[in-house]
C-alpha cells in the first residue's frame, strides 16, 4: 500500500512460510485437457461447477462414506478458474495443489445427509426464493432438471423434470445428498439443508478435489448439460 513501509520482520516471516509451503503448493495433483472455468451458461451451470460437484459425489458415494446419489456445490465457493496454460513451474495442462486451493480456498468439509424428494425440490426453488440474486447450485453427474426464466419464485422448477440417474424424483422418497459444511448449516439462505438428517461428515472439499484429479486425470471441462433453462 502506498505510504506504508512493510515491517521487515513480518515480511521475513511471510517469505519463510511461502518457502516452507512451496513444495505442497507446487505439487501436481492431475491434469486438464483445456481451461475449466466458472463461466455460467444461460441455465447457470459452469464447466468447473460440474467437475467440483462430481468430485464431491465421488468422495461420498461409496458405502461407508455417505452413499450419496447427488452433490450440490454453491457457485460462490468457486473462487477461480483452472487454466490450461502453465502459471508457474508446472507444464501446460498440469494442475497444482496451490491452484486447486485458489479455486476452493475455504476449507469446508463435506456433509452427506438424507433429504426427501420434496426437500430437494424446495432446495432448488431456494436458488431464487429469499435470494438477492439467483444462486444456481452446481450439480453432479446423473442429476438433471429444468427451470423457467419467466415463472414466479417458488414455481420456477418443473418437478416432473427432476431426475436422478434417469429416474424421476419421488417427493416422498429419501435420498442421500452431499453439500459442503457451509451449505449444510443453511449458508446462502438454503435453509432447507438444515433439516437434513443422518448427517455424516467427510473430508475437506479441497482434498476431495485433489483425490478426484489424481484418480481421473486428464479432466475435461464439465458438459454443462445437467440444468436446462426454458422461457
Amino acid at each position: 500500500q502506498d505510504g506504508v513501509t512493510p515491517d521487515p520482520a513480518v515480511t521475513a516471516l511471510i517469505d519463510y512460510y511461502d518457502a516452507l509451503s512451496a513444495p505442497l503448493a507446487n505439487a501436481v495433483i492431475g491434469t486438464i485437457t483445456a481451461d475449466i472455468t466458472r463461466a455460467n451458461n444461460a441455465a447457470g451451470e459452469s464447466a468447473l461447477g460440474d467437475v467440483i460437484a462430481d468430485a464431491q459425489l465421488a468422495a461420498t458415494a461409496p458405502a461407508g462414506f455417505g452413499e450419496a446419489v447427488v452433490a450440490f456445490m454453491n457457485p460462490g465457493g468457486i473462487r477461480d478458474d483452472f487454466s490450461f496454460a502453465a502459471s508457474g513451474s508446472e507444464a501446460d495442462g498440469e494442475v497444482t495443489y496451490g491452484e486447486a486451493f485458489t479455486v476452493q480456498p475455504f476449507g469446508n468439509s463435506l456433509v452427506t445427509m438424507s433429504l426427501t424428494g420434496a426437500q430437494i425440490e424446495t432446495l432448488l426453488e431456494q436458488q431464487w426464493e429469499g435470494q438477492t440474486f439467483p444462486r444456481i447450485l452446481q450439480v453432479s453427474e446423473g442429476f438433471s432438471y429444468q427451470w423457467s426464466a419467466s415463472a414466479a419464485d417458488g414455481d420456477r422448477v418443473d418437478p416432473a423434470t427432476i431426475m436422478i440417474n434417469g429416474v424421476a424424483l419421488d417427493p416422498g422418497a429419501s435420498y442421500r445428498v452431499t453439500v459442503n459444511s457451509f451449505l449444510a448449516d443453511g449458508g446462502d439462505n438454503f435453509s432447507v439443508l438444515t433439516l437434513g438428517t443422518d448427517r455424516l461428515g467427510g473430508e475437506v472439499d479441497l482434498d476431495a478435489l485433489a483425490t478426484y484429479f489424481g484418480a481421473n486425470s486428464p479432466i475435461a471441462p464439465g458438459p454443462q448439460d445437467r440444468i436446462t433453462q426454458v422461457p
